[in-house]
């Protein structure tokens, strides 16, 4: 099973050289801490900042660099910044080759929700709207079930939605999944997991071809 900078480690890999990327709040602004060195990428925040770099760590934050939801960062050099009109027209021209979210639940057919839980303050909530609907390639990162133990992968959101049958591609603490037209495909198992534990952690449908790979960080 994984943990989050797990998580982020098997998301890295996905990532290629040459790719604009947009990182959402959460576990994503993990990734930029494992992508290989010997490539380059440029992490893109939509408030305006081009040139992300790892995320800091406690006691070396910047409380003047902070992404769309309000999290320190740090800035490689090279960095630039610019307003939130340039960057909205970055990600609505489709300039960004993929888009890391973090979600509170994905449904089977890619519907995701993570802007909001109704009754609770949202912190911020960055430009996930524009985004889901601009992005090409769009990964979310995410714990497979809540801490009561219940599936966040579903037949149905039941939270108020993001975006509608937009993700391509779930890594969670259990599997990495590829979002079909006709439900979940396991790809991969997280190390010291049975393809039996994934099934009942999932609600929606789960499609299973095969001998599954456990996956390689």
């Amino acid at each position: 099973m994984l943990d989050k900078i797990g998580i982020a480690k098997r998301i890295a890999k996905e990532v290629k050289n040459g790719y604009y990327v947009n990182l959402g709040i959460g576990i994503p602004t993990l990734v930029a801490n494992h992508v290989r060195k010997d490539i380059e990428v440029e992490f893109q925040s939509e408030n305006g900042v081009l040139g992300m770099g790892p995320f800091p760590f406690e006691g070396e934050e910047d409380a003047d660099l902070i992404n769309a939801g309000k999290q320190t960062i740090t800035t490689l050099e090279g960095a630039s910044f610019f307003d939130s009109a340039t960057s909205f027209s970055m990600i609505r021209g489709k300039h960004v080759h993929l888009t890391i979210l973090g979600a509170m639940e994905v449904s089977e057919n890619g519907d995701i929700a993570n802007w909001k839980i109704p009754g609770y303050m949202v912190k911020g909530m960055g430009g996930a709207m524009d985004l889901v609907a601009s992005a090409e390639n769009i990964i979310v990162a995410m714990m497979h079930t809540n801490k009561k133990g219940e599936s966040k992968l579903l037949k149905h959101c039941s939270l108020p939605l993001t975006g509608v049958g937009c993700v391509k591609k779930v890594v969670t603490n259990l599997a990495v999944l590829e979002v079909t037209s006709q439900g979940f495909k396991l790809l991969e198992r997280a190390p010291g997991v049975s393809v039996e534990t994934i099934q009942n952690a999932t609600e929606g449908h789960l499609i299973i071809e095969g001998v599954v790979p456990e996956m390689v960080l």
